[in-house]
This record gives structure tokens, C-alpha cells and sequence, in this order.
């Protein structure tokens, strides 16, 4: 349930960012990781190729951590997020463990 949360709060964040800073004039540096971004939030709504778009999230925000003047707290964030989702994997509830079926770590007792 936190993973699918993780995902949902991620998604929204990513996607809500994109709408509003493609919704202005944007220059092409910052056009592409903003489309990026919109895509990926999408992908981490559906539970979709979820450590693709994890690596993904990672990359564009700190390109625009990079290239973007201002506040650097949420794309240090969001880069964050998406790392540890594509670390982590997709969890339970997603089209990943729909597809490709779930996997699960077992600990052997000692």
C-alpha cells in the first residue's frame, strides 16, 4: 500500500509540475525533461514500467536541477523519488505485477 501511495503522490507531483510549466512559453532545455516529466507520471500512475521510469525521473530532474534557475528543493526531491522507485520496484498493486508477476524476497531462517 505505500509503494502504490509512493507512486500516486510521485505521479501527481510530476504531472502537475509538467502541465504547468508546459503551459507557458518554455525554452527547449527545459521543454524536454518537463515532457519527460508528464510522461513518467503517467507511467508511475499506472504502475507501468516502473524502475524505467524511475531512472527516468532521476535524470530529468537533475537536469533540471542543472539548468533551471531557482528553488532546488523539489527537483532534489523528485530525483530522490524516482531513484528509490526504481530501486524498489513497482509493488503489488500494478499493471508490472499484473504483467510480469510479482516478486517477492524470501529470508531464510536461521
Amino acid at each position: 500500500m505505500g509503494l502504490l501511495i509512493q507512486r500516486f503522490i510521485g505521479g501527481s507531483v510530476l504531472v502537475g509540475c509538467a502541465i504547468s510549466h508546459l503551459r507557458g512559453p518554455t525554452e527547449l532545455v527545459m521543454f524536454v525533461p518537463q515532457l519527460v516529466g508528464l510522461a513518467t507520471g503517467i507511467l508511475l500512475f499506472l504502475g507501468l514500467w516502473t524502475p524505467v521510469a524511475g531512472v527516468a525521473i532521476a535524470v530529468a530532474e537533475l537536469w533540471t536541477l542543472l539548468f533551471r534557475p531557482g528553488d532546488p528543493w523539489t527537483p532534489v526531491l523528485l530525483a530522490a523519488l524516482g531513484a528509490s522507485l526504481a530501486l524498489i520496484g513497482p509493488g503489488a498493486w500494478s499493471v508490472d505485477a499484473r504483467l510480469f508477476g510479482r516478486k517477492q524476497i524470501s529470508v531464510p531462517q536461521r
